[in-house]
């Protein structure tokens, strides 16, 4: 797969009002300099890549914090702020098991010791048709999955949220299956964007963007990104997804970012970036099509929505 490097400017990218400390990001991240920064191409080391695009600016962090679709507190996108509050995230376990040789348990703590942090950059495009851009802080999905040595019937990834209707109250009625399940294809898990979260502008995930791990899967609609992970399982066969389940005519599994592709209620043409007053024009797999569209060659782009 061939990565090409990026490049810009910081300016471009990194609004200082907007981040954390700057001493504090420097120390965790030698690639940002006082005066520009040259992104280095993936060199076989997923802490080696940070997918910067070209002229994005970040999201104001009140935006990414504040503005969240989260079913499992609310179908409000400023509730989750609140209501997620109430959530309990310590302790909390994360088991990895199904067709693997070494199925593991571990906690947060643990995790953190294992596989370390990094800065990810990512554009996060919904299929509501609002965008971000965010820098989240995690490491590199495939470092988690590696850990259990897959056998050869691993075909997909399941990923499972947390079921907890004493807190996470919007598990009550709302008619979406729950637990919160979704699933990629394991050449898809194992793709170098794909990203564990576990931090947010350089501070620990917030509870109502999916403390204390979620997933970023930048070249795809947001809701393949769960939040709030308990259980990765490899399979055999393609899991069911919660959205899927839900409303299969507007969700399916592969969930591409595709601007020829429109929802059945609205256009995926355009995006309305939250802090811009104009829509811009929406990329395949949002951007990221030098990196993954070779994962999909040969098929057809109407079913990888």
């Amino acid at each position: 797969m061939r990565r090409p490097a990026l490049g810009t400017s910081e300016n471009e990218i990194t609004p200082e009002a907007l981040f954390f400390s700057r001493r504090e990001f420097v120390a965790r991240a030698a690639w940002l300099t006082a005066g520009s920064m040259a992104l280095p191409a993936y060199a076989g080391d997923a802490t080696a890549a940070h997918y910067v695009i070209p002229g994005d600016a970040l999201s104001a962090e009140n935006d990414v914090t504040g503005h969240n679709n989260y079913y499992e507190f609310s179908s409000d996108k400023k509730a989750p702020r609140v209501l997620a509050q109430a959530l309990t995230t310590s302790p909390w376990t994360v088991t990895v098991d199904g067709e693997v040789e070494k199925p593991y348990t571990v906690d947060m703590d643990e995790l953190h010791k294992l596989f370390g942090t990094e800065e990810r950059i990512y554009r996060l495009r919904c299929v509501e048709g609002w965008s971000m851009v965010v820098p989240w802080s995690g490491f590199a999905l495939s470092r988690l999955i590696e850990r259990a040595r897959p056998t050869s019937k691993a075909k997909f990834v399941e990923f499972e949220s947390l079921k907890r209707s004493s807190e996470m109250i919007g598990q009550r009625g709302e008619p979406i299956p729950w637990p919160y399940r979704e699933g990629l294809r394991i050449d898809e898990a194992m793709n170098p964007l794909a990203f564990a979260v576990t931090g947010l502008y350089g501070r620990p995930l917030p509870k109502q963007n999916g403390a204390p791990l979620r997933m970023a899967i930048p070249w795809k609609y947001g809701f393949k990104s769960p939040k709030a992970i308990v259980r990765i399982r490899l399979r055999d066969t393609q899991p069911a997804t919660s959205w899927n389940q839900a409303v299969p005519s507007e969700y399916g599994f592969y969930g591409n970012v595709n601007p020829a592709v429109p929802h059945p209620r609205w256009s995926q043409a355009r995006e309305n970036r939250l802090g811009e007053i104009q829509k811009r024009p929406t990329l395949p797999f949002n951007g990221y099509a030098q990196w993954v569209a070779e994962l999909y060659q040969g098929l057809d782009p109407r079913t990888l929505y």
